[in-house]
């Protein structure tokens, strides 16, 4: 099967295409796009070409244009609603006692799916744990490594206050997934270099979409810690050998409605001489 094929009577030579591919596997010719040698063996699947293409001439073998979101200009965020999007984002540690429904969070998840990957390899992975009773044993998990923690590596349990966590723990206090109805786990294949940048970007991506959906969520550090240092945590979770779990997120329905964006401070900048 060709790598792609071009609608002549569309195609207007104008070359995007070529210059959008970054893996430089498309040519111009006389007839248009051409593909180089070996570009079937190159090609990352990203997408580019058939993306940039103005006029829709532009198909590859896996991808058509009609099969892409197109773009609304009127949907296209100015600076001001960047600016408010990006800073009215909160972490949400007070959950309501509600289900998150889950076709709802897993159109939110091919949301986040678009994040950008190393070389689009789309390396991220889910662990979706949607049972109040599962986030529990989860937490419970946290608590017994925060207890070895402190009697091992006092100094590292005191920066993290660990003893004041298990004593509000066993008073069935939870501080460490904050009754959170669902926990969501980023992770990925030890094979690939950039997996935990992949993560990153996904749970980000993730978090920014939630509210739009009237749902909120909290970066769970701890159980991110627990999970590759507790081993019974980590058969709990039962992620496939040789993977790595790099980002967990606490997820529900937000108790509390925040009014105004805090300041934060001023970033700082070098440029390089």
């Amino acid at each position: 099967m060709n790598l792609f094929k071009i609608d002549g009577d569309k195609c207007d030579k104008d070359g995007v295409c070529a210059m959008a591919c970054p893996v430089h596997i498309i040519k111009m010719s006389e007839k248009g796009p051409v593909p180089v040698k070996g570009a079937e063996k190159i090609c990352i699947q990203c997408g580019h070409c058939v993306a940039v293409c103005p006029k829709g001439a532009f198909s590859l073998g896996f991808l058509s244009p009609d099969q892409c979101m197109p773009f609304e200009k009127e949907l296209e965020l100015t600076a001001v609603h960047a600016e408010h999007f990006l800073r009215s984002r909160r972490s949400v540690r007070q959950y309501k006692d509600q289900i998150v429904p889950k076709d709802v969070f897993e159109q939110i998840l091919t949301i986040a799916c678009c994040a950008p990957t190393a070389a689009n390899r789309q390396t991220v992975k889910w662990l979706v744990v949607d049972k109040k009773a599962d986030v529990v044993k989860i937490g419970s998990h946290v608590a017994d490594w925060m207890r070895d923690v402190v009697k091992t590596r006092p100094k590292f349990a005191r920066i993290l206050n660990m003893e004041v966590l298990i004593s509000e723990w066993d008073k069935g206090i939870d501080k460490i997934c904050r009754d959170a109805p669902q926990l969501v786990f980023a992770y990925a294949s030890d094979v690939f270099g950039n997996a935990a940048a992949d993560c990153h970007t996904a749970l980000a991506y993730l978090e920014l979409a939630l509210p739009s959906f009237g749902l909120g969520s909290c970066w769970a550090g701890y159980v991110n810690y627990a999970a590759s240092q507790w081993p019974a945590l980590a058969q709990e979770l039962s992620l496939p050998e040789k993977h790595t779990c790099h980002g967990v997120l606490m997820v529900g329905f937000p108790k509390l409605k925040y009014h105004r964006a805090p300041r934060r401070n001023a970033p700082v900048i070098r440029y390089h001489i």
